[in-house]
């Protein structure tokens, strides 16, 4: 038998490395894709909020999403809550967003809102 030397015993070794490494590069790579793509899913971020509560220094008082599930879109006042896209959300009030979800998707882009205002 031959005995290897330092050398040769050595290429093996880097051979299976960069494999390894090429591997952690391609599951890295899936995982970055997985994550942008996710971000530009169509469903746009959306708050339940009541319709008659508009104030021009707040926008719309946020509501329970239960409001903008029933049936009759209501609260119980009397007031009418929806559904409220892509808007800046402080202290129980939205502001700068829309009520059309079809206008939220398309001015979103990777997740996040262009800045352009509604409502």
């Amino acid at each position: 038998m031959t005995q290897k030397t330092a050398a040769q015993k050595a290429i093996p070794a880097a051979r299976t490395r960069r494999r390894l490494r090429s591997g952690t590069v391609m599951l890295g790579g899936m995982g970055v894709l997985a994550a942008a793509l996710s971000a530009c899913s169509s469903d746009p971020d959306r708050r339940c909020v009541d319709r008659d509560s508009y104030d021009y220094l707040n926008g719309y008082k946020v509501v329970a999403d239960q409001n903008c599930t029933t049936s009759s879109g209501s609260l119980s006042k009397g007031a009418d809550a929806d559904w409220y896209y892509d808007a800046d959300v402080s202290g129980g009030w939205a502001d700068d967003g829309t009520f059309s979800r079809s206008e939220a998707v398309d001015r979103g882009g990777f997740g996040s809102s262009s800045g352009s205002s509604g409502g």
